[in-house]
């Protein structure tokens, strides 16, 4: 390593003091654009860090636990066969009961209220059933109807998949066995 400096001419940028295999460095400061850069990224990772770690009400465990559990709702919507477990199951996934909120109140709110209260239909908010209380049994009467009481048949229109969200919102009222 040498220690001597090599000459400068007049009007040059300053160059440092040391010197390496001959190799001398200039002494600039960087643009003011880099800097700007680098502040600009430090303070968006120091923003970004506070909101994913101390803002955000849910942590990734419950991130993936809500995940899991959409897809396992996804899978037993799109199994087609409905047994009491099954649709008990539904029952209990957010987004089920509320695709089975919207098919109800466009379907079965004139009839048995918007709250299941009842009306022209039977009540299905308590927890007395006139044509059997088990979920599948609920299933069928949706889908198959009740002749002479007025009770129409919607598994034709809606299709299985929307009948048991339907069955799925009713039995979200009600606590599971």
């Amino acid at each position: 390593m040498s220690a001597s400096k090599p000459p400068q001419e007049p009007g040059e940028d300053p160059i440092r003091e040391h010197v390496f295999d001959g190799i001398a460095e200039y002494d600039k400061r960087l643009p003011n654009w880099w800097l700007m850069t680098l502040y600009a990224t430090i303070v968006f990772a120091i923003v970004y860090w506070m909101w994913s770690q101390h803002f955000r009400r849910d942590t990734d465990g419950q991130r993936v636990d809500n995940v899991v559990r959409e897809l396992r709702a996804a899978k037993l919507a799109a199994a087609g066969a409905f047994d009491d477990a099954a649709l008990w199951a539904m029952s209990r996934t957010p987004s089920i009961i509320a695709a089975g909120e919207v098919t109800y109140r466009s379907t079965c709110a004139s009839c048995h209220g918007a709250n299941l209260e009842g009306g022209i239909g039977f009540n299905l908010a308590d927890g007395q059933w006139v044509h059997g209380g088990a979920p599948v049994e609920i299933m069928r009467v949706v889908a198959d109807g009740v002749a002479g009481t007025g009770m129409p048949a919607w598994g034709g229109s809606l299709g299985p998949r929307k009948t048991a969200e339907v069955v799925a919102f009713i039995l979200s009222k009600h606590p599971a066995p």
